[in-house]
């Protein structure tokens, strides 16, 4: 479906003919972003009972985000799984549910570069530099991602 109708700021694919769960993705970095020119390397892992239970998304580029853990896992509601949140923080519609797509995730991770959730963060350090020094350290953290991953995206 996504190689038909491919949707704007991502590809992605099979990581390996073979096994439909895992799945590489690149992000283009929202315009009018500092992720803004970024390709972003990330792999999606689908469990067997997919679509009852979210992948896990996971960047393999760096990037500093309040949203995307240091060791790159992604951190927002409709990846969590389904149901009650048990600490009342999600609403269960915000969180996984089996209509979602790989293009409903992308949107949802393109938006989350956009507009992070400071409020719930994977990346304690990501988040405090967002609220607090937003166009200095953590606009340069974020600028040397983006390089980064300019010079790494088709490795």
């Amino acid at each position: 479906e996504l190689n038909k109708n491919p949707v704007e700021g991502f590809s992605a694919g099979l990581i390996d003919d073979n096994d439909l769960y895992r799945w590489e993705v690149l992000i283009i970095g929202p315009p009018d972003t500092l992720y803004e020119g970024g390709v972003f390397k990330a792999h999606l892992t689908f469990p067997k009972d997919y679509p009852l239970r979210p992948p896990k998304m996971k960047f393999i580029t760096e990037i500093w985000h309040p949203n995307v853990d240091t060791n790159g896992d992604v951190c927002i509601s409709i990846l969590h799984e389904p149901g009650e949140d048990k600490y009342g923080y999600e609403k269960p519609e915000e969180r996984w549910l089996p209509i979602h797509t790989v293009e409903t995730i992308m949107i949802s991770v393109i938006s989350m570069l956009a507009d992070p959730n400071g409020d719930s963060p994977a990346n304690v350090d990501a988040a405090k530099e967002w609220r607090e020094d937003r166009n200095g350290e953590f606009k340069r953290k974020v600028a040397r991602c983006v390089r980064k991953s300019q010079e790494t995206a088709f490795e």
